[in-house]
């Protein structure tokens, strides 16, 4: 059985001496890096082929086999976001603010790592990638626990990355990967506090709730994405089409598709049959209430369970409301507090909706798809936070530091 203890203590004297490190080493790493994982394309891709046949063969469904499907341009996209990694400022050492007290004592607020961060996440290898770039160039060790049907792709993705790092002379326990699929890897990682400082879950919502109960590390909650886009009475349908259809089709297995169509009743006889005809070519499967049933006739008469669930596929429930007022409640009541939209012409109605909408990012006129790291310009991202303690929506490199208080005096001393 795998010592997780051992690969703990491993982490975090690797933390210690990733403190040390310069910005410029450290930038060089995240590019050779880069480059052993595009000069490994082919071994990744063999590897990867082996998880996907076994993930075909035990029935995964096919939203979920694009989430684990690895090519030479996604490849290359994981490297290019190593690149844009190693192109940001360096957090580390940040002054936040400074002032001087009544004492004379300069006090300063400067940012540093967390130390060691435990990453586990189900079937998407570029979580390897992704988030070994960004804890390397905030200072931190990582240590990652990928699902079972990953298990090769995880394995060599990591094993590039730390033979890159061996040959910089740089310390390979920065990146450490649990190759043991089991629960009780899982179950030593949440209790690890002598090791790991925190801990990010990445899958669905049952597996973020599981380990945010029962982990003793501390965890920033991420990624379940229950998001809904809402057509407002005064939305402009040649816009609202093309989102919806992009929010809905372009990915449907990943945090930030739209699970849910909310629309105004003065739209909805116009905009549903579009729609519907817009998502045949997809083979989406239509659910609704009552009142959207009655426009489309040949949909699923949505259940409960329908408005709270994350999909991860080509299935849509469409939800009418009378006013903006009955969208908001709609959707706070159901939503998993990651990403939600708006489609309107009317500047009061969208401000009401970005106010009063309870979520880590909130759209107006835009798509869904956009909650992402490298398209908010962090260059990648480590997960998409639904909490509001510490670090809200998609975690970059901020997002993986603390800070401590620096207090430089001249002999001073406490009288009082």
């Amino acid at each position: 059985m795998i010592d997780i203890e051992e690969i703990g203590l491993k982490a975090k004297n690797a933390s210690v001496e990733l403190q040390k490190l310069s910005t410029k080493k450290k930038n060089a790493a995240l590019l050779a890096m880069a480059t052993a994982l595009e000069k490994n394309t082919a071994r990744i891709i063999v590897e990867n082929s082996l998880d996907m046949k076994d993930a075909g063969d035990n029935g995964v469904a096919p939203a979920m086999l694009d989430r684990l499907k690895l090519t030479e341009e996604r490849i290359r996209a994981m490297a290019d976001g190593l690149r844009n990694v190693a192109q940001l400022s360096d957090p580390i050492g940040e002054v936040i603010r400074g002032w001087v007290n009544e004492d004379e004592l300069q006090v300063s607020q400067v940012r540093v790592p967390l130390g060691v961060i435990g990453m586990i996440f189900e079937a998407r290898p570029n979580v390897t990638v992704d988030a070994s770039g960004l804890t390397f160039k905030s200072g931190n060790a990582v240590i990652l626990r990928g699902g079972k049907e990953a298990i090769r792709s995880n394995i060599v993705l990591a094993d590039v990355l730390r033979e890159a790092l061996e040959e910089n002379k740089l310390p390979v326990d920065a990146i450490q990967m649990i190759d043991d699929p089991s629960h009780e890897g899982v179950n030593q990682m949440m209790h690890l506090n002598q090791y790991i400082d925190v801990l990010i879950p990445r899958g669905g919502a049952k597996f973020i709730q599981m380990v945010v109960q029962n982990s003793t590390v501390p965890v920033i909650e991420t990624g379940a994405g229950n998001c809904h886009v809402y057509v407002d009475e005064l939305a402009d349908l040649k816009k609202a089409l093309p989102i919806i259809i992009n929010a809905k089709t372009q990915r449907p297995s990943v945090c930030n598709a739209m699970e849910k169509l909310v629309v105004h009743s003065a739209v909805a006889k116009e905009l549903l049959p579009q729609v519907k005809e817009a998502l045949e070519p997809f083979n989406v499967d239509l659910r609704g209430d009552e009142a959207a049933k009655a426009i489309l006739p040949d949909i699923k008469l949505a259940t409960e369970e329908d408005w709270g669930t994350e999909y991860n596929d080509y299935i849509m429930a469409i939800k009418i409301v009378d006013s903006v007022d009955e969208a908001i409640a709609h959707i706070n009541k159901y939503n998993t507090k990651h990403s939600e939209a708006i489609i309107t012409e009317d500047y009061t109605a969208s401000q009401k909706f970005t106010n009063e909408i309870d979520a880590a990012v909130v759209y107006v006129n835009a798509s869904t798809r956009f909650t992402d790291g490298f398209k908010f310009g962090f260059g990648a991202e480590i997960g998409i936070s639904t909490q509001k303690l510490h670090a809200r929506g998609p975690m970059g490199l901020n997002e993986l530091t603390s800070t401590k208080y620096v207090i430089r005096g001249n002999g001073q001393i406490r009288e009082s």
